[in-house]
């Protein structure tokens, strides 16, 4: 029987590279995003150049209990592949910034992306196998001014998946943090109202690439993936200095992205 795979912000960007290549190796793909136009075309394209299976599920992921509404959508399917990525940032200063978009971030990072985890993953430990991504950042290994919610849930994604890799050695299931750098995707285009604002340029990383690199990660059983010798570096980076020192040069680079 072909295994099946559900992933999480399929529609645009890493989501879809992976679903891409979870479609080349012959997964049974269900794929979840609010954007349906967009969705529609990602389940044509895959269903025609790979004849696999793919359902879509159109929801807000940022809305209070949809992992429980996916999960009963998806009914007696076995899920042998968990990709939580759907995500977005938020740029600007915490006393400005919109607290809407900001309780929908948190609901769509932690609360979505754990009750999913929890939901998915009670099926695996029946059928002991199984294998999540949860696509964290690089972001998350220090604290980010500007940023401050969007470093923060991240750093939750990344902790919480190595506590539960851990708690789940020797089940067969594994649980993957994909941790990139600053990637190619729409995500630049929506971290702001003012798209203007917070373009980052500076080690901009391919999507296929990075996507790739979390894919063989997650197949291996990895727990943490940073994709880039650079960004390995500058994540261990903040554990030789001060924890001040450490957020202002995020600050610094936040500032000076923002004025470019």
């Amino acid at each position: 029987m072909k295994k099946t795979a559900l992933v999480t912000g399929a529609a645009s960007g890493l989501g879809y590279k992976l679903a891409l290549l979870l479609a080349k190796d012959g997964y049974s793909l269900i794929l979840v995003d609010i954007d349906a136009t967009n969705l529609k075309k990602v389940q044509s394209e895959l269903h025609r150049e790979y004849k696999c299976s793919v359902d879509i599920i159109i929801k807000d992921l940022s809305k209070p209990n949809v992992a429980l509404e996916i999960v009963k959508e998806i009914d007696v399917v076995s899920v042998d592949v968990l990709i939580n990525n759907a995500g977005f940032g938020l740029f600007g200063t915490f006393s400005d910034t919109d607290w809407q978009r900001e309780s929908d971030m948190l609901h769509l990072h932690i609360l979505t992306t754990t009750h999913l985890t929890k939901l998915v993953l009670d099926g695996m430990l029946k059928q002991n196998s199984g294998k999540i991504l949860n696509v964290s950042s690089l972001a998350a290994f220090q604290p980010g001014p500007l940023m401050s919610i969007y470093y923060a849930s991240k750093a939750y994604m990344l902790y919480f998946s190595e506590a539960i890799a851990n708690e789940l050695k020797g089940t067969g299931v594994t649980v993957t943090a994909l941790c990139p750098g600053p990637t190619k995707t729409d995500f630049q285009n929506v971290v702001s109202g003012n798209t203007t604002n917070n373009k980052i340029s500076f080690n901009m990383g391919c999507s296929f690439k990075v996507a790739q690199y979390g894919y063989n990660a997650m197949k291996k059983g990895k727990t943490v993936a940073i994709p880039g010798r650079f960004n390995k570096f500058l994540a261990v980076l903040p554990r030789f200095l001060t924890r001040n020192r450490a957020t202002s040069i995020v600050r610094s680079i936040q500032d000076k992205n923002r004025e470019g």
